[in-house]
Protein backbone atom coordinates (compact mmCIF):
# COMPACT_ATOMS: atom_id res chain seq x y z
CA UNK A 1 0.00 0.00 0.00
CA UNK A 2 2.85 2.33 0.16
CA UNK A 3 3.84 2.44 -2.80
CA UNK A 4 2.69 4.39 -5.73
CA UNK A 5 1.13 1.12 -7.84
CA UNK A 6 -1.91 0.97 -5.56
CA UNK A 7 -2.85 4.29 -5.98
CA UNK A 8 -2.27 4.46 -10.06
CA UNK A 9 -6.13 3.04 -10.76
CA UNK A 10 -7.66 5.65 -8.27
CA UNK A 11 -5.74 8.54 -9.97
CA UNK A 12 -6.73 7.42 -13.39
CA UNK A 13 -10.47 6.65 -12.10
CA UNK A 14 -10.16 10.58 -10.71
CA UNK A 15 -9.36 11.67 -14.30
CA UNK A 16 -12.43 10.01 -15.87
CA UNK A 17 -14.85 11.78 -13.69
CA UNK A 18 -13.07 14.86 -14.27
CA UNK A 19 -13.30 14.50 -18.29
CA UNK A 20 -16.63 13.51 -17.80
CA UNK A 21 -17.89 16.24 -15.49
CA UNK A 22 -15.92 18.41 -17.70
CA UNK A 23 -18.41 17.26 -20.61
CA UNK A 24 -21.95 17.99 -19.19
CA UNK A 25 -22.29 13.66 -17.99
CA UNK A 26 -22.20 13.25 -14.27
CA UNK A 27 -19.45 10.80 -12.34
CA UNK A 28 -20.54 7.08 -12.34
CA UNK A 29 -22.35 6.05 -9.46
CA UNK A 30 -20.19 3.45 -8.08
CA UNK A 31 -18.25 5.86 -5.96
CA UNK A 32 -18.19 4.29 -1.83
CA UNK A 33 -19.16 7.21 -0.17
CA UNK A 34 -22.45 8.66 -0.74
CA UNK A 35 -21.97 12.73 -1.62
CA UNK A 36 -23.17 15.17 0.48
CA UNK A 37 -24.18 19.07 -0.78
CA UNK A 38 -22.30 21.94 0.06
CA UNK A 39 -22.55 23.28 3.87
CA UNK A 40 -23.83 19.85 4.84
CA UNK A 41 -20.42 17.86 3.75
CA UNK A 42 -18.35 18.93 7.04
CA UNK A 43 -20.44 19.87 10.72
CA UNK A 44 -18.59 22.66 12.16
CA UNK A 45 -17.61 20.85 14.87
CA UNK A 46 -15.76 18.54 12.70
CA UNK A 47 -14.10 21.58 10.69
CA UNK A 48 -13.49 23.10 14.64
CA UNK A 49 -11.16 19.98 15.64
CA UNK A 50 -9.78 19.78 12.17
CA UNK A 51 -8.30 22.91 12.36
CA UNK A 52 -7.22 22.71 16.18
CA UNK A 53 -5.80 19.15 15.61
CA UNK A 54 -3.51 20.56 12.47
CA UNK A 55 -2.68 23.56 14.84
CA UNK A 56 -1.60 21.47 16.95
CA UNK A 57 0.94 19.47 15.28
CA UNK A 58 1.73 22.93 13.41
CA UNK A 59 3.04 24.05 16.48
CA UNK A 60 4.79 20.12 17.49
CA UNK A 61 6.96 20.40 13.63
CA UNK A 62 8.00 24.14 14.37
CA UNK A 63 8.94 22.90 18.15
CA UNK A 64 10.90 20.01 16.24
CA UNK A 65 12.34 21.93 13.95
CA UNK A 66 12.99 24.94 15.88
CA UNK A 67 17.13 24.27 16.19
CA UNK A 68 17.68 22.72 12.79
CA UNK A 69 15.57 25.31 10.52
CA UNK A 70 14.50 28.17 12.79
CA UNK A 71 12.85 29.60 9.35
CA UNK A 72 11.16 26.98 8.48
CA UNK A 73 9.97 26.90 12.44
CA UNK A 74 8.41 30.17 11.91
CA UNK A 75 6.55 29.39 8.79
CA UNK A 76 5.06 26.59 10.56
CA UNK A 77 3.83 28.51 13.28
CA UNK A 78 2.39 31.27 10.85
CA UNK A 79 0.35 28.59 9.28
CA UNK A 80 -0.43 26.88 12.63
CA UNK A 81 -1.78 30.63 13.72
CA UNK A 82 -3.54 31.45 10.21
CA UNK A 83 -5.45 28.14 10.79
CA UNK A 84 -6.73 29.78 14.23
CA UNK A 85 -7.75 32.39 12.13
CA UNK A 86 -10.62 30.82 10.12
CA UNK A 87 -12.19 30.10 13.36
CA UNK A 88 -14.84 33.44 13.05
CA UNK A 89 -15.31 31.70 9.54
CA UNK A 90 -16.44 28.54 10.69
CA UNK A 91 -18.48 29.83 13.80
CA UNK A 92 -20.44 32.07 11.88
CA UNK A 93 -24.14 31.96 11.62
CA UNK A 94 -24.10 32.21 7.84
CA UNK A 95 -23.75 29.74 5.48
CA UNK A 96 -20.40 27.84 5.37
CA UNK A 97 -18.58 28.62 2.14
CA UNK A 98 -16.58 25.46 1.80
CA UNK A 99 -15.16 26.13 -1.30
CA UNK A 100 -13.64 29.26 -0.27
CA UNK A 101 -12.65 27.46 2.98
CA UNK A 102 -10.36 24.96 0.69
CA UNK A 103 -8.98 27.69 -1.38
CA UNK A 104 -7.79 29.31 2.05
CA UNK A 105 -6.47 25.96 3.33
CA UNK A 106 -4.61 25.40 -0.43
CA UNK A 107 -2.90 28.59 0.14
CA UNK A 108 -1.52 27.61 3.08
CA UNK A 109 -1.08 24.38 2.04
CA UNK A 110 1.57 25.90 -1.78
CA UNK A 111 3.47 28.14 0.93
CA UNK A 112 3.97 25.42 3.57
CA UNK A 113 5.42 23.08 0.21
CA UNK A 114 7.14 25.45 -0.87
CA UNK A 115 8.76 26.00 2.39
CA UNK A 116 9.42 22.42 3.08
CA UNK A 117 11.34 22.24 -0.69
CA UNK A 118 13.44 25.22 0.43
CA UNK A 119 14.37 23.27 3.70
CA UNK A 120 14.75 19.85 2.13
CA UNK A 121 18.20 18.79 1.89
CA UNK A 122 19.45 17.83 -2.17
CA UNK A 123 20.32 14.50 -0.53
CA UNK A 124 16.82 13.81 0.45
CA UNK A 125 14.74 15.08 -2.82
CA UNK A 126 17.08 12.96 -4.51
CA UNK A 127 15.92 9.99 -2.97
CA UNK A 128 12.46 10.64 -3.24
CA UNK A 129 12.94 11.21 -6.64
CA UNK A 130 14.87 7.97 -7.25
CA UNK A 131 11.86 6.01 -5.18
CA UNK A 132 9.72 7.61 -6.64
CA UNK A 133 11.02 7.11 -10.15
CA UNK A 134 11.40 3.47 -9.26
CA UNK A 135 7.56 2.90 -8.35
CA UNK A 136 6.07 4.89 -11.18
CA UNK A 137 8.67 2.98 -13.81
CA UNK A 138 5.98 0.10 -15.09
CA UNK A 139 3.44 2.70 -15.35
CA UNK A 140 4.99 5.68 -17.54
CA UNK A 141 4.03 4.37 -20.57
CA UNK A 142 -0.01 3.85 -19.67
CA UNK A 143 0.27 7.13 -18.24
CA UNK A 144 -0.37 11.00 -20.01
CA UNK A 145 2.41 13.56 -19.32
CA UNK A 146 0.29 15.61 -17.59
CA UNK A 147 -1.01 12.69 -15.34
CA UNK A 148 2.80 12.08 -14.60
CA UNK A 149 3.52 15.38 -13.79
CA UNK A 150 0.42 15.94 -11.49
CA UNK A 151 1.83 12.38 -9.55
CA UNK A 152 5.07 13.39 -9.35
CA UNK A 153 4.54 16.58 -7.72
CA UNK A 154 1.75 15.06 -5.46
CA UNK A 155 4.37 12.54 -4.10
CA UNK A 156 6.90 14.95 -3.40
CA UNK A 157 5.28 17.06 -1.35
CA UNK A 158 3.21 14.01 0.14
CA UNK A 159 6.86 12.79 0.81
CA UNK A 160 8.02 16.23 2.60
CA UNK A 161 5.02 16.93 4.64
CA UNK A 162 5.76 13.23 6.10
CA UNK A 163 9.16 13.85 6.47
CA UNK A 164 8.70 17.48 8.35
CA UNK A 165 5.81 15.72 10.37
CA UNK A 166 3.24 18.24 8.98
CA UNK A 167 0.10 17.91 8.41
CA UNK A 168 -2.17 18.14 4.98
CA UNK A 169 -4.61 20.89 5.78
CA UNK A 170 -7.03 20.34 2.73
CA UNK A 171 -10.67 18.90 3.58
CA UNK A 172 -9.97 16.13 1.41
CA UNK A 173 -7.67 14.65 4.57
CA UNK A 174 -10.84 15.64 6.77
CA UNK A 175 -11.74 12.23 8.49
Amino acid sequence: MKSLAYCVDSVIDAATEAQEAAAGAGPSENGSRPARSGSEAFSRDELRNYFARNSAKLFAAAKNNSLQSPDLAVRFEDAARRLAELAPIVNSPAALDLEDLERRLTILEEKLTAALHGAATEDMLLEVRRELDRQLAPYRRKMSAAQLAQLERQYVQKRLFEHFAVPRLSLFYLT
